[in-house]
Order: structure tokens, then C-alpha cells, then sequence
């Protein structure tokens, strides 16, 4: 609310009130006016006219508001201003916990009705939370019709784990979950999330280009062309899955395909968590640190399983090392998480804007 308006400190309670302080009805039939106190002599009119009294609020022999009344002047601004602030915040506070909780309760069905309960649903848990995570990108990008604070890179890399994911276990059944899910709704799960990853990055790329902020996308940028960063990623990550990698397919493409997926998902999101340090104001929006928060938790579930399940990934000679990468490799992304992982708490705790701190110095993840 203005402060300049008719009840505010420059309009009507600023005005001394005239009535029982000298001031007097003009005698003048039909005048209809008064005399102002302070101006000429007492009881004549300004320059010996005479103007009309302006009726007070709620009319004659009604009480004047007080200009200290609550709602009124600068602190009833500043007070409803405070009180707008806590409602928008309540209501994003909201907004987050329905997101999440949509998401619990359709795991919560999965893991009843279609799967069989076995220790292996956490890879299953894992591939929807990434699911999940590419649909909220999804929604923020087309539904906002921005592509700001969204790294191609990472949705390049992400295409390319998904791909090749899918080529292993549509082939060859030695990496999926030893449950129910694993016979045909883990499948479906990882071309949905193929499918959301791909449409993500055709609306970056194509109908919100303008908005995409390439500025700040600028991961291993160096001696490529603009935008190929992510091949300081994707290519040596090749490399590595096909001379280290489990053999429970018996076949090497399809082997090695999985192990590349497997190895290039802890690393994929290095050009996005670059992107956030970045950004001129250290601001991320809600919705894409959902969409990142969404990875993370869906790597601590795979996490979780490959820790118990780490012995199966072995090599044709019978050594560990393949599983030994792939632990490490996941506790690397995690560890790379942490630093947004503790502000993406704070900002649902708070119902706030994400902000990260001192964000042109790196914040310490990559």
C-alpha cells in the first residue's frame, strides 16, 4: 500500500483536524465553508473566502481514523508486506513437500504392487528418482518456456547414459533387478527417462535457445568447438569402460555398454554443477535444483545397492576391480553433491530462493 494515498502520511491523517480548534462555519448564507485556523485572523476565511470542509471518513460525527491505526502509514505497509512474504513462502513450502510427496507415494505403490520386495528394488527406486528428476525439468522448461540455469552438457551426457543403459539391459538380462520390476517395469522406466532427457534438451536447444545461458555453460570449453565440452567427459569415461568391466553378459559390447552408462552417470552432472558457480547471481531456481536433488537421491539408492552388491560386478578373470570403479565412481558424484545437497535443504527448511555462496569462487564441487 502507498504511503501517498488519502490515508497515508502525506494525505488526509497528516492534516491537522480543523473541527474544535478555532476553526468556525463561514456566516455567509449558503457559503457552506469555514474558516481555516492559522490563516488571516481568527474566525475569517483565507484572504476572506471561504471552502468547502471535506467530510470525514464514514461522514460527520463519525470518529477519524487514527494515523497510527494498525493497516495504515508505513508500518501497516511494512506489516503487510511481511505478511505477503510469509504467505509466498508457506505456499512454495507447500508446493515442495507435494512435489516429493507425489513422488514417495507412487514409490510406495511400485514397491507393493509390482515389485517383489527383493533388496534389488533399489535400482528400480534409483532409475524413477532420475526419472522423476527429468519430468520436473520437463515441466520448469516448458511450462516456463526458459532454459536458464539448465546445462546442455549434462543432458548430452545423460542422453548418452540412458542410450547405452538401454542397449545392455533390452539385449541381456545380467544387470537388472533380481525382483519383478526387473522383468519389464525397469525397462520402461529408463525409456521414459530417455524420452524426458531427450525432450529436455530439444527445448534448450531449440524452441528456448534464446534463453539458455551458454555463458555459464562453459565446462572444458578448451581446444574444442563451443558447446562439445562434455567430450572431456564422455570420450576418456569410453576409454576406461572397455578396458575395466564386469563380464555378466558374457558379450562385450553389451558389457561394456552398461559399464559406460554406469561410469558416465557419476560424472554427468559435473557441467550442470559448474553451471550453478557460474551463474551471475548464485540464484538456482526451485525447480531445477529439484531436478538435480532428484539425481542425487536416486545415486545414493544405487549407491546403497552396489555397496552390498559390489562382489557381482567381476571381470572375465574373476577380479573385483570393475565393481571397486563403480563404487568409487558414485561416491565421487555424491561427494561432489555435498555442498548442494546442504543448501538445497536449507532452501526447502526456509522456503526460499537456492542460493549458493560466493559462487564465482567454485563453492568447492567441481
Amino acid at each position: 500500500m502507498s504511503s501517498d494515498g488519502p490515508y497515508g502520511r502525506h494525505g488526509y491523517q497528516a492534516q491537522p483536524s480543523a473541527y474544535g480548534q478555532g476553526g468556525s462555519y463561514s456566516s455567509a448564507p449558503g457559503s457552506g465553508g469555514y474558516a481555516a485556523p492559522g490563516y488571516g485572523q481568527p474566525g475569517q476565511s483565507y484572504g476572506g473566502a471561504s471552502y468547502s470542509a471535506p467530510a470525514p471518513p464514514g461522514g460527520y460525527g463519525q470518529p477519524e481514523p487514527s494515523p497510527y491505526s494498525a493497516g495504515s502509514g508505513a508500518e501497516g505497509d511494512e506489516d503487510k508486506s511481511k505478511s505477503g512474504k510469509r504467505s509466498t513462502a508457506l505456499q512454495a513450502l507447500n508446493n515442495n513437500v507435494l512435489i516429493w510427496a507425489g513422488f514417495f507415494s507412487v514409490s510406495l505403490f511400485v514397491y507393493f504392487m509390482l515389485s517383489g520386495g527383493d533388496f534389488s528394488f533399489l535400482m528400480t527406486y534409483g532409475a524413477m528418482a532420475r526419472m522423476f528428476g527429468f519430468g520436473i525439468l520437463n515441466v520448469k522448461t516448458f511450462t516456463s518456456k526458459r532454459a536458464t540455469g539448465v546445462s546442455i552438457k549434462s543432458l548430452q551426457l545423460y542422453s548418452l547414459v540412458f542410450f547405452f543403459r538401454l542397449t545392455s539391459i533390452i539385449r541381456h538380462e545380467g544387470y537388472l533387478p533380481y525382483d519383478k520390476s526387473g522383468d519389464w517395469l525397469y525397462h520402461v522406466i529408463e525409456v521414459l527417462a530417455l524420452l524426458f532427457t531427450s525432450s529436455a534438451l530439444y527445448g534448450c536447444m531449440v524452441p528456448f535457445r534464446q534463453t539458455y545461458q551458454a555463458d555459464a555453460d562453459k565446462f572444458g570449453e578448451i581446444s574444442v568447438p563451443a558447446g562439445c565440452g562434455a567430450l572431456y567427459l564422455a570420450v576418456p569415461v569410453l576409454v576406461l569402460s572397455c578396458i575395466i568391466h564386469p563380464n555378466l553378459n558374457s558379450d562385450f559390447f553389451s558389457d561394456v555398454a552398461w559399464t559406460y552408462a554406469m561410469y558416465l552417470e557419476s560424472l554427468a552432472l559435473i557441467p550442470q554443477l559448474y553451471m550453478f558457480q557460474k551463474q551471475a547471481t548464485g540464484v538456482v531456481e526451485l525447480l531445477t535444483a529439484h531436478f538435480v536433488a532428484a539425481l542425487g537421491f536416486g545415486r545414493i539408492l544405487e549407491f546403497t545397492f552396489w555397496i552390498y552388491s559390489y562382489h557381482e560386478l567381476s571381470n572375465s578373470a574373476g577380479s573385483n576391480l570393475p565393481g571397486y570403479l563403480a563404487i568409487f565412481s558414485q561416491f565421487i558424484q555424491l561427494v561432489l553433491m555435498l555442498d548442494f545437497f546442504y543448501y538445497y535443504y536449507v532452501a526447502i527448511k526456509n522456503a526460499t530462493p537456492m542460493v549458493l555462496p560466493s559462487h564465482s569462487s567454485g563453492m568447492g564441487m567441481v
